[in-house]
């Protein structure tokens, strides 16, 4: 798109970049001119028409008047009755922004609206539809602004031709009355897919005439195709750099508007932004896979299943693995009763070499039965024992089967022995 633009060029300056006829020491026709060139005393050898509206400026947005190069019939002064004659080149200042002349009379015309029209669909719209054959028109500036954005910040940069000549666009142009029965002229500059070398910074570009046939096949030659003349301009001397943010404002003038700015170091160099994104051309068309990115995704893929199949290969290790383990704990178990048996207290034992008669006497009846406690203790605590030593040795216990006997079956309780006596 294009919604501002640098326009300080004298009218004899932009006669010439229209390829019309100055008078003057500078000549006429030749299509050249310089931007901020002295305009050497020559002017326009053709009509201008409300050239005292224009006001040069380094930061021009819709809303302001600038010159447009036309082919009409002799005007009246005012500019808005046709005369009599053939069709002649005239210079006549209108309003940037189209107001197409079906507009009510009483709306308030916005500028912003229609600024830019799309070189694509100019057939299509109503609005512009009914001006390509006979509505056509030029418009000159030195250079154009155009912002990047970079999330929630825009950077923009300035656009022109590398020898600093008159940039000329294409543009389409109307006559609107209002209920006072003012005649107001309005243009819209067309707009094409970016260039190769300008897809980094946006997707649309305006419409660029480079030489004097393309300016001659736009304003004089209706029967070339309008495909092959709004064509992305695609020439080397095509330009730009970057300047101040301060170009937001329309109200911002001036000199500092085309000073070329020191990008931070943290922001990234012009040459970075030519990805594959940017890359993507006005048809919508994303570009395929490169062989480089294939190559990588295999090689990820590779290392993923082998990955998969390591961690696979160290499971069935481990259950291999585990039914030795169990084999090595069921011998602990196997082993560790004949161990435990040795260290069991028997009462039976006991009470034959301490207690082998029982006395009549009261004080031995005493002795007794403080020996009996004294067993009891002894063999609950072996017990305990024993099921500590068990529980921290043994990791897995089989079930016992049924009808196998204990280790200690056959061997008397303490309880069952004193019962007999």
């Amino acid at each position: 798109m294009c919604g501002r633009a640098r326009c300080t060029l004298s009218p004899a300056q932009i006669a010439r970049a229209f390829g019309f006829p100055t008078t003057g020491a500078a000549g006429g026709g030749d299509g050249g001119g310089g931007a901020g060139a002295a305009g050497g005393g020559d002017a326009p050898a053709v009509p201008t028409l409300q050239m005292d509206r224009f006001r040069p400026s380094y930061n021009v947005s819709p809303g302001a008047y600038l010159p447009v190069g036309v082919r009409a019939r002799t005007v009246d002064g005012d500019g808005g009755r046709e005369g009599e004659g053939e069709l002649e080149p005239v210079i006549q200042c209108m309003k940037w922004g189209l107001v197409p002349s079906f507009t009510s009379k009483t709306e308030k015309p916005d500028h912003f609206r229609m600024f830019n029209a799309r070189s694509e669909s100019i057939k299509e719209r109503a609005s512009f539809r009914r001006l390509v054959p006979k509505n056509r028109g030029l418009v000159a500036v030195e250079g154009f602004y155009e912002w990047k954005k970079d999330g929630s910040k825009k950077q923009p940069y300035y656009i022109h031709f590398q020898d600093q000549r008159p940039l000329v666009f294409a543009a389409l142009f109307d006559t609107w009355k209002n209920s006072e029965g003012e005649t107001l002229h309005t243009f819209s500059i067309l707009t094409t897919c970016a260039s190769t070398s300008l897809k980094w910074l946006h997707d649309r570009m305006p419409v660029i005439l480079g030489d004097n046939n393309s300016v001659n096949a736009w304003l004089n030659n209706g029967s070339v195709k309008l495909e092959e003349i709004t064509v992305p301009y695609e020439g080397a001397d095509l330009v730009w750099y970057p300047v101040t943010t301060a170009m937001g404002k329309t109200s911002f003038n001036g000199l500092e508007c085309i000073q070329e700015v020191k990008l931070r170091p943290s922001e990234k160099p012009i040459s970075e932004f030519f990805t594959k994104k940017a890359a993507v051309n006005c048809q919508g068309i994303k570009p395929e896979k490169t062989s480089r990115e294939i190559t990588e995704s295999q090689v990820f893929r590779t290392a993923k299943e082998e990955c998969d199949e390591s961690e696979e290969n160290q499971l069935d290790k481990t259950d291999k693995q585990q039914p030795a383990e169990n084999q090595e704990a069921a011998c602990v178990v196997k082993d560790e009763p004949a161990t435990l048996e040795l260290q069991t207290f028997h009462p039976a034992q006991i009470i034959e070499k301490e207690a082998v008669t029982v006395p009549d006497d009261a004080n031995q009846k005493d002795d007794l039965f403080r020996t009996k406690r004294k067993i009891e203790d002894t063999e609950v605590n072996a017990e305990v024992k024993t099921q500590k030593s068990c529980r921290s040795t043994i990791l897995p216990v089989k079930k016992k089967e049924k009808g196998a006997k204990s280790s200690s079956d056959g061997q008397a309780s303490l309880l069952s022995f004193f019962a007999k006596k």
